[in-house]
């Protein structure tokens, strides 16, 4: 099948304006005057927009159809293309058409200079261009928000790099403190991004909690309903866990042989998730007289982070923790 690139060389080399030729190009083409009126209308032309030849050949560009192509600025620039043998390329046209609906359309108008006399031909190609659009902005919208979570994932990597305590560490105790974290915060990326349809508080606490269940008993989920968890969320709660399973290991509940962890979440008048963290068989806890920075980030993500609440209630057994987390845009299951 010939390009408008081939025809358009034909026309000027050859002069012939065969309807035969015309029909060869893929795209719909229009064949114009001076006047703008159409002598020539291809196969293509035809078919994409309904119209027959009766209705087409014979008319101005602006009357066609229910004068879809009647727009001042378009008029303007065919106008001042013909005198000029300037061209058009790509021009924009969005409109709701005849049996397409609502179309954005690439125009290209050449002109043609007719050495035998004065006369001069406009080629007028019309390329639908909504889908490629369309594509093309989702494509921008996917970058713009790959961008955004890189910009805020480093953010949180540096401020991850500074808080992690150092007075009273080793080097290796450090590293394993703030890759613990950023371990934390790689896999809630990884939910984030995941096409996986069980990518929801179960899914996320199962990931999380998988390294301290490797004796049975130890770690105990209660599901609660089914919670499906926008992106932000995700990441606030890995870290969230993270730091009360370490905690636990360290210093709670999962120090000891015997202790366990036992965690679970309902809804409360529709409007807020309630998560609570509960440990036992843990050694005896009180309220500590300088909080570290695990316990300063849980608070500032719940609080600052999702708008919620976090409470700690210290026991003879271990710690208890209770996060209330408002809704917002996730609605709870019916």
């Amino acid at each position: 099948m010939m390009s408008t690139e081939d025809l358009y060389r034909l026309l000027r080399s050859s002069h012939v304006q065969a309807q035969g030729i015309v029909d060869t190009v893929a795209d719909p083409m229009l064949v114009l005057d001076e006047a703008l009126r159409v002598q020539a209308a291809s196969l293509a032309f035809y078919e994409t927009f309904k119209v027959d030849r009766y209705d087409t050949i014979g008319r101005y560009v602006y009357e066609l159809g229910d004068g879809q192509w009647d727009i001042p600025e378009l008029r303007e620039l065919l106008v001042r293309v013909i005198p000029k043998s300037a061209a058009i390329i790509n021009y924009e046209v969005e409109h709701d058409f005849p049996e397409l609906g609502r179309r954005t359309m690439l125009l290209t108008a050449r002109t043609l200079r007719h050495p035998d006399h004065d006369g001069r031909t406009l080629l007028l190609t019309i390329v639908d261009a909504t889908d490629r659009l369309k594509r093309d902005a989702a494509k921008e919208m996917l970058f713009s928000e790959t961008r955004h979570r890189i910009k805020n994932l480093l953010a949180v990597t540096q401020s991850l790099a500074r808080q992690t305590q150092t007075e009273g560490r080793s080097a290796e105790e450090y590293r394993d403190a703030f890759l613990g974290r950023f371990s934390a915060l790689v896999q809630a990326e990884e939910l984030a991004f995941s096409t996986d349809t069980e990518n929801g508080l179960l899914a996320l606490i199962e990931r999380l909690l998988a390294p301290y269940m490797a004796e049975a008993g130890r770690v105990a989920i209660e599901p609660g309903v089914a919670v499906d968890l926008p992106s932000a969320m995700t990441t606030t709660l890995c870290l969230v866990i993270h730091e009360l399973a370490t905690n636990a290991l360290k210093y709670g509940a999962l120090s000891r042989q015997g202790g366990q962890v036992k965690i679970s979440w309902e809804f409360a008048d529709n409007a807020l998730l309630r998560l609570k963290w509960i440990e036992s068989g843990g050694p005896l806890t009180s309220p500590p007289v300088k909080s570290g920075y695990g316990t300063q980030l849980i608070k500032s993500a719940i609080t600052h982070g999702l708008g919620g609440r976090v409470e700690h209630h210290y026991g003879d057994n271990g710690l208890n923790v209770e996060i209330a987390i408002p809704l917002g845009d996730t609605s709870p299951p019916s």
